[in-house]
């Protein structure tokens, strides 16, 4: 017996057909939704308009799967159609800025239960390219050039957005930055952040 479904003196049977275009799609949708939705929910702060965004930008991935899948730039296509989208959508419901002044808690919440809803707080009290800007930087932890190219915006364009965006929620939101040193990097929102990825990817 040697494990082969194949008898032996017969000619193997016809190799299997190859994955279809449709097929690839659905794997990628299968390992990829759990990241981008992650990331869509730290730029609208609501699972449901983050899955609406996610959808939308996949449908658009798929009209153009023919030439992505060859390229191996389908993730990245996809995320930069999400954060063009959700600017696109921040600009036409002109959302008003949030004002807050003392970071979110509710009674019996845990550290890091508390320190999310701070985090998402902060976040949505951002312009729209602000907040996609550090979302890039910081939560998918993409270079400088990587993260302008997402956004279509020169490197220096997307060092300002962050930097803006930081020195406002450094103002604003003063509990979750270490110390007061401008050039601090925001080690609780790091953490946070790092925490939201790798449930993403599990």
């Amino acid at each position: 017996m040697t494990g082969s479904s194949v008898p032996p003196g017969e000619p193997p049977g016809p190799p299997l057909p190859p994955p279809t275009r449709q097929s690839e799609f659905e794997d990628f949708v299968r390992a990829r939704s759990g990241a981008l939705c992650a990331s869509a929910y730290l730029l609208t702060g609501d699972r449901g308009l983050a899955e609406d965004l996610v959808q939308d930008a996949l449908a658009r991935t798929w009209r153009s799967w023919k030439r992505l899948h060859r390229t191996a730039n389908a993730e990245a296509y996809t995320r930069r159609t999400m954060y063009h989208l959700h600017v696109s959508r921040w600009r036409r419901t002109k959302v008003a800025e949030v004002s807050t002044e003392a970071v979110p808690e509710r009674p019996g919440d845990e550290p890091d239960t508390a320190l999310r809803l701070a985090v998402h707080a902060a976040l949505l009290s951002l312009p729209a390219k602000q907040r996609a800007a550090i979302v890039l930087r910081y939560f998918e932890d993409q270079t400088e050039a990587s993260a302008a190219a997402i956004l279509d915006c020169p490197v220096t364009t997307l060092r300002a957005r962050v930097q803006r965006g930081l020195r406002r929620l450094r103002n604003g939101f003063p509990e979750l930055v270490l110390g007061g040193d401008p050039g601090t990097h925001l080690a609780r929102w790091e953490t946070e952040f790092a925490n939201v990825r790798g449930e993403a990817n599990a």
